[in-house]
């Protein structure tokens, strides 16, 4: 047998890191490049999302690039998948100041002794390890038996996709309240009158509206060295923390209820529908179209629905007398459009209601600080324990100009 000096295995260890240090940065090279690349296929699928609404689908330049950034992610995992299994490979080789196993043995004096002799018997006494079983992964000082098959990434809980706020008016605000003045009643006497004849008078009243401006937030606790040693950790978290605060906004602007440190929403300032609309035997679709009248007897016209995603699926799933399905082609999907308006099915919308407004013109979203999110080691303990807090918060308020626009009520008559 051929066994290396030390100094030629010390040689081979310093190669060997050099090479797990050179896979490193080609790790945070393919990292950075599937930051880039998630980045890239978001924006273009806001673009395609504005293209579908204006023109009832996604342009060709955009689809093309689209399937391009697909297919540069699927080049990129792999490329990822193998840096990892290299760096896998040699995680035992490159330990610094552990033996493997394998290591101790052979470097032992029977091992020594057994291969000058050619015949024999060699032990090994290993500390703190009672037997060599597949659960001998590297902890309690024995180094790495058997390496773990490491998943690219981290696998995430589902993400609400976000469109409430698209619907309406965005604005910014350098303050902590947002005033308007809004027309409360108007009586109108206009008439046509003789001449020399008195003029009708008619009437109109204001009310002035304050709304302040609400902060939604939270925070993770984190240590310093696993967010140093891997990089995506942050970047996942901060993605994480932004959902959260996004998760929230959605439900507040569409439901909050306006007590304490609550956003009051749409849902309470619409006005409810009129169920003198409501004809026997309406279905769902029928009672969207009524709702829209409504809005239109108001004098203005709805922009938008909202809908909770099963009611969403009941109409889409809806079919006439002979089994066939009323206006969806299954092969190919529906847009998600109803009485030419589109649709937006969220679960922040309670099963088994509905809202339809003029939703472009009605209300409106003041920023006072955007969702942003911020680390510090100055938090209670933090420096003492290497440990980093990371906080998200935003800052917003949310006016209803025109709440007569906005009608909401169940599918289902409340009446016995």
């Amino acid at each position: 047998m051929n066994y290396l000096s030390n100094g030629a295995r010390s040689e081979q260890r310093q190669f060997q890191r050099k090479e797990r240090a050179d896979d490193q940065l080609e790790l945070k090279d393919v990292m950075d490049a599937l930051q880039k690349r998630d980045l890239d296929i978001k924006t273009f699928a806001e673009k395609a999302g504005e293209e579908i609404k204006n023109h009832g689908k996604i342009l060709d330049d955009t689809k093309t690039i689209l399937d391009g950034l697909v297919k540069s992610g699927l080049g990129l995992q792999d490329r990822l998948n193998e840096v990892e299994q290299k760096l896998s490979r040699r995680g035992a080789a490159n330990d610094e100041g552990v033996k493997s196993i394998g290591e101790q043995f052979t470097d032992g004096d029977d091992f020594k002794g057994l291969a000058e002799k050619g015949r024999g018997v060699a032990r090994m006494r290993l500390k703190a390890v009672t037997s060599i079983t597949s659960a001998t992964t590297g902890t309690g000082g024995v180094g790495v038996a058997i390496e773990p098959t490491r998943v690219p990434g981290i696998i995430q809980g589902p993400d609400r996709p976000f469109t409430i706020r698209d619907l309406i008016m965005p604005g910014r605000t350098s303050s902590n309240a947002i005033e308007y003045v809004r027309e409360s009643g108007f009586q109108n006497m206009a008439a046509p009158v003789g001449e020399t004849l008195a003029k009708p008078q008619s009437d109109l009243s204001f009310e002035l509206i304050t709304t302040t401006v609400k902060t939604i937030a939270h925070w993770f606790r984190a240590s310093k060295q696993v967010l140093a040693d891997i990089p995506l950790l942050q970047s996942y978290i901060d993605g994480r923390a932004i959902y959260g605060l996004k998760y929230v906004e959605e439900n507040q602007i569409l439901a909050g209820n306006g007590t304490g440190q609550n956003l009051l929403g749409l849902i309470p300032q619409a006005t409810p529908f009129n169920e003198a609309l409501r004809k026997a035997g309406d279905t769902k679709i029928d009672l969207l179209r009524r709702a829209i009248l409504q809005v239109r007897i108001a004098e203005y016209r709805a922009s938008a629905i909202v809908l909770n995603p099963v009611d969403w699926a009941d109409m889409e799933l809806a079919k006439d007398s002979t089994g066939s399905y009323i206006w969806v082609n299954v092969q190919e999907g529906g847009q998600p459009r109803m009485w030419r308006l589109p649709v937006v099915d969220t679960n922040a919308m309670p099963q088994g209601e509905f809202m339809v407004g003029a939703f472009d013109m009605a209300a409106q979203v003041f920023d006072r600080e955007d969702a942003n999110v911020e680390v510090s080691t100055e938090d209670a303990d933090n420096f003492t324990k290497n440990m980093v807090t990371i906080r998200a918060e935003e800052r917003l308020a949310l006016a209803v100009y025109r709440p007569q626009s906005f009608v909401h009520g169940p599918f289902t008559d409340p009446t016995p």
